[in-house]
């Protein structure tokens, strides 16, 4: 019977059957990258917001605590962002003239709120509760990073499952003593390891990875 296809033919599927490998393949890998860059997750991007808040300046600066403008954090689910009123306790007395401030005094004449954008947003099907983390000792710092070094805020972790997975797998290796939890400038031991096995015990805390923890 005659050839109908040349021998070349074998060499060329071979090689169409490798490429398509290493072309899926590929796009896998880039799809990875974008959804892991900055450009998805936000890690590293400052958020702008209808005031130039500083926590830089108000946090290391002028030393005011997280609870002071997150009330809520140790109590509820959400930190709670700070109505007006908690901005004018000081901007009533200080810089009262100053223009950039002044979407934050008409906000107190006008009673509507300052809309301040998210910087750390949760799909709706996840569940996070900040005062159980705070309660086990979970420090602000561990998973919004050194907010008192920014003037400008972003997210230092992509807050993905696989990261969320990183801490409830092995907790020992975040938790810190609960009076620590508020301390931005907190590092953990050469012998955290050992320490934290010892809080884990004495907080009772378990390694929780099972679904319906987050997702409710």
């Amino acid at each position: 019977m005659t050839q109908l296809f040349h021998r070349s033919t074998n060499t060329l599927a071979r090689v169409t059957l490798f490429g398509a490998v290493f072309l899926v393949a590929g796009i896998g890998w880039g799809v990875s990258a974008l959804l892991t860059s900055p450009y998805a997750s936000g890690v590293g991007v400052p958020v702008e917001q209808p005031v130039p808040f500083s926590h830089k300046h108000h946090v290391a600066d002028v030393g005011l605590d997280c609870r002071y403008c997150h009330t809520s954090v140790e109590r509820s689910s959400f930190a709670g962002i700070p109505p007006t009123k908690t901005c004018m306790n000081c901007h009533a007395q200080l810089f009262t003239d100053a223009p950039m401030l002044e979407p934050v005094r008409a906000s107190y004449r006008t009673g509507k709120p300052i809309p301040w954008a998210r910087v750390h947003t949760l799909a709706d099907f996840v569940y996070f509760d900040h005062s159980i983390h705070v309660k086990q000792g979970i420090g602000c710092s561990t998973c919004h990073g050194r907010v008192d070094q920014m003037a400008l805020i972003w997210r230092v972790n992509t807050l993905f499952m696989e990261w969320c997975l990183e801490c409830h797998r092995h907790p020992e290796r975040f938790v810190r003593p609960r009076s620590e939890v508020f301390n931005m400038a907190w590092e953990p031991p050469a012998d955290q390891a050992v320490v934290g096995a010892k809080l884990v015990t004495e907080y009772k805390i378990q390694t929780q990875t099972s679904c319906s923890i987050c997702h409710r």
